[in-house]
């Protein structure tokens, strides 16, 4: 009987909103484009893949996408691929739906004294600046709805199959073997439909370009967050305590 006083009811809906709340606040500010570099006081690293070079630039969406991994692989641990296919098209439908009413703010008259109010600021146009920050475009949104819920299907399969082999052993191996192979379409799928059919139409070189070091730095953080994975089970485990823990464990196992 479903009761919200039951802790793997509670567990379930808090990490439903961790990882709807992190999939949607890094599409929005996904927008932003920074260089690594500089952020970090380093000088450029000039990489050259497919006849391309440049610096690491990334969008500021990458600080907030490594735990919506975390969340996959915790949920995927506990609620099997039921939950895990649940909160991806929970999230996708609610991004879809976010971005619909940021659509129609966008559209929305500005007050004329709003437009100039923070010209001293730097600012001199707040609607254009407003339009252009939540005002992605259509090949964007498409491309990153796609490629997540893509990879989120990806994810839940390899990890469940890494699971029957392995069995409780080896939870490294599963979180971060699933996360690399989603990760390696999720990262070229968004940027083939957002910049090459898009009305931008990249060149090859320059998606496989961009593609590849995009995927490596997800790669990098998949394996960078595996003590991460371990602290979070033991938090786990502690609250539902050890009966709950295998009993969620075994029902998500079986599917």
């Amino acid at each position: 009987m479903f009761s919200i006083s039951q802790r793997p009811t509670r567990l379930f809906l808090v990490l439903s909103a961790l990882f709807v709340t992190n999939a949607l606040i890094a599409e929005f500010v996904g927008v932003k484009i920074f260089a690594l570099e500089d952020t970090l006081g380093l000088p450029p690293f000039d990489w050259r893949l497919f006849g391309q070079s440049g610096s690491l630039s990334f969008t500021a969406g990458v600080m907030l996408w490594p735990i919506v991994f975390i969340m996959t692989d915790i949920i995927n641990e506990y609620f099997g691929v039921r939950g895990v296919r649940f909160i991806s098209w929970m999230a996708v439908g609610l991004i879809s739906y976010a971005f619909l009413f940021a659509f129609l703010a966008i559209h929305l008259a500005p007050a004329a004294w709003w437009v100039t109010v923070s010209a001293d600021r730097g600012v001199p146009d707040m609607q254009a600046a407003f339009a252009v920050t939540f005002g992605q475009g259509l090949w964007t949104i498409a491309g990153s709805i796609t490629a997540f819920l893509i990879g989120q299907l990806i994810d839940v399969n390899v990890f469940h199959r890494i699971r029957k082999l392995s069995g409780e052993r080896f939870i490294w191996l599963r979180a971060t073997a699933s996360t690399a192979v989603s990760q390696l379409v999720d990262s070229f799928v968004v940027l083939y439909i957002a910049f090459v059919l898009g009305p931008q139409q990249w060149p090859i070189d320059l998606f496989l370009a961009v593609g590849t070091v995009n995927y490596g730095y997800k790669l990098l953080m998949a394996i960078l967050l595996i003590p991460i994975i371990y602290l979070s089970r033991m938090a786990i485990e502690r609250y539902l305590g050890p009966a709950e823990a295998r009993r969620l464990k075994a029902e998500a196992a079986g599917g």
